[in-house]
């Protein structure tokens, strides 16, 4: 359920801004030691086993690099 807001969210913001959505799914799913997680509510796991899932949203422009130089010089 939380999947399908973070993407409505991201993309009525996508216009206006930036949105950086990030999960430790797949790292947990490919770390062994998670593979025995705790029976019992309450267990304490491993801070790498926990599962996060996050999205934030800036307004602000992010430059991508140095900007391309199209006046045909070498710089060899």
């Amino acid at each position: 359920m939380r999947l399908p807001v973070l993407l409505a969210i991201a993309v009525a913001a996508s216009a206006c801004g930036g949105v950086e959505y990030r999960d430790t799914n797949a790292a947990v799913d490919a770390n062994p030691l998670c593979a025995s997680a705790p029976s019992q509510p309450g267990e304490p796991t491993s801070k790498d086993c926990e599962r996060t899932t996050e999205a934030t949203w800036s307004s602000e422009r992010k430059d991508q690099g140095e900007p391309l130089d199209f006046s045909g010089k070498n710089d060899d």
